[in-house]
């Protein structure tokens, strides 16, 4: 059986972040030879491409996902959309997250408090379910393949 490897799309090269853009990574790409790859975009298939720019916001003691001009809270959307990919795609051997993101930073998204200001780099809302049912799994982003 092939191992399978969760990646962030924009790092296989698809335009999906919220400018338009790619962030495709050679070093991703090397590093999933032998892998059956599933693309991850959670952002996308809800907000469309491009769209507006989120945030995390800590209120009330809980982290929250925020549109950063129209102010919306789009958690319980994205944290859907995250728990719909996670049980179509219930094995992963891999997984490679795109750094900094609010959906799949590994400790590297900044969090913000309600003055916009950066108070802590944590998960993002992807890793932190990611990290919860994907137990066995080697949990990583393009920073840190090795």
């Amino acid at each position: 059986m092939q191992k399978k490897a969760i990646v962030s799309a924009c790092l296989l090269g698809e335009f999906c972040r919220y400018d338009g853009k790619t962030k495709q990574d050679s070093a991703v790409l090397n590093a999933l030879d032998g892998y059956e790859i599933i693309p991850f975009c959670p952002e996308a298939p809800l907000f469309g491409t491009p769209r507006e720019r989120i945030s995390v916001v800590l209120i009330d003691g809980q982290k929250r996902i925020i549109t950063d001009e129209t102010k919306k809270d789009v958690t319980e959307d994205l944290a859907c959309e995250i728990k719909r990919f996670i049980s179509q795609n219930s094995h992963a051997d891999l997984i490679i997250l795109k750094s900094k993101s609010p959906s799949c930073g590994l400790g590297t998204t900044p969090i913000l408090n309600t003055q916009r200001e950066i108070t802590a780099c944590e998960n993002g809302i992807a890793a932190d379910l990611f990290l919860k049912h994907f137990s066995h799994a080697k949990i990583v982003d393009e920073l840190y393949l090795c």
